[in-house]
């Protein structure tokens, strides 16, 4: 095997590997990506077997097709190490020992034998539907957060995505929860897609969070029985879902919270932070002590010491009530426009977070005691 690549093109998809191999695997192949070089593509490919990421570099300089392993995480570290867009020359010089050659460098890898890299391809054509890439990635921002990890409780580690109508409207709706706190936004599609109720991993959903920042154009989405497959323009990601039943978060929803809340979104989230900053581990609440369009935080640590801010806001009731500073500031950092509602309805009962420019995302988090 012979080839020449990009250097830039190189670092980018070994980037998107660093988060699918894990760093501390049993298995050395694991810990490998497999590099495959036909026509004038380089496929790359990498799993921890729950995952796989499989990623092709065109224009690719193939002199002598052929396919090898060897290590992702020494074999990224020398590439981004490299400069900018230089040309990188590969030559499997021997069946256990691959060169790499650029400007005035030369390495040469360990290699283990391609045959042994754990593949399984999959025929994943039913139930094949496209997606915009940008509004499925802001469907997963607004919940991930809310992703539990709590591995007692494996069916909340993930994302919750599956098909709801309201009046003749279909949308692609995502739920998270972490039993804390719950994060729901929907997507409006165009047509009845064919879609089982899938809870997709964490991990998953962070890998196509990355895949996706810095893409334009449309996912295509298929799932059948235990996996998920995402297609982009020369990406693809198969994953196993999480087996287990997600809670009926429709019921969680509060439905008597009369008392709206209403403040302006950057000097909400600001003074959350601010008040936030006198507890070192964040686990300190927030007290909200409300009163007739006035909100007073502040944030009492018995090692630290406290701090309060005051916030002219618009509410008619008095009430105290206090929450987990992290929470919000989650919350407030996904919200699009420049105000912020909060329901609430007594001292102990879940909040209602609104974000007025967005009527698809909704949130739910409970109250500390205290």
């Amino acid at each position: 095997m012979k080839f020449s690549v990009n250097q830039k093109d190189l670092q980018q998809s070994l980037s998107y590997c660093q988060g699918v191999i894990e760093k501390r695997s049993t298995l050395p192949i694991l810990s490998n990506i497999l590099l495959e070089a036909q026509g004038s593509k380089l496929k790359i490919t990498a799993t921890d077997l729950d995952l796989i990421f499989i990623n092709e570099i065109d224009n690719v300089e193939v002199i002598e097709e052929g396919k090898t392993t060897t290590s992702s995480s020494i074999m990224y570290d020398i590439i981004r190490k490299f400069s900018s867009g230089k040309k990188i020359n590969f030559n499997l010089t021997s069946e256990n020992k691959i060169q790499l050659e650029s400007e005035k460098s030369i390495f040469n890898l360990n290699c283990i034998d391609a045959t042994e890299f754990p593949i399984t391809e999959e025929n994943f054509n039913e139930n094949e539907f496209e997606i915009n890439s940008k509004q499925f990635l802001k469907l997963m921002n607004k919940c991930k957060f809310s992703v539990s990890n709590d591995e007692t409780r494996h069916y909340l580690s993930g994302i919750y995505f599956h098909q709801t109508q309201l009046d003749d409207k279909i949308f692609l709706t995502a739920a998270a929860t972490d039993s804390h706190r719950m994060s729901i936004s929907k997507l409006l599609l165009k047509e009845n897609i064919n879609f089982e109720p899938i809870i997709i991993p964490k991990k998953t959903i962070f890998q196509i969070s990355t895949l996706l920042e810095n893409y334009e154009g449309n996912v295509k989405i298929c799932n059948k029985k235990s996996k998920i497959k995402v297609e982009l323009e020369n990406s693809i990601l198969i994953s196993k879902l999480i087996d287990g039943k997600f809670p009926n978060y429709i019921q969680v929803i509060p439905k008597n919270n009369k008392k709206k809340l209403d403040i302006d979104l950057q000097l909400f989230l600001n003074s959350v932070d601010r008040v936030a900053s006198v507890s070192l581990d964040k686990k300190d609440g927030v007290k909200f002590n409300l009163e007739k369009d006035k909100l007073n935080l502040s944030v009492n640590n018995a090692s630290s010491g406290d701090g309060q801010e005051t916030l002219s806001v618009k509410f008619d009731h008095d009430l105290d009530i206090s929450f987990n500073s992290r929470y919000l500031i989650d919350i407030a950092s996904q919200l699009d426009g420049d105000k912020i509602e909060i329901f609430l309805n007594d001292s102990g009962s879940p909040a209602l977070i609104k974000d007025p420019s967005d009527f698809d995302s909704i949130y739910v988090v409970m109250p500390m005691k205290g």
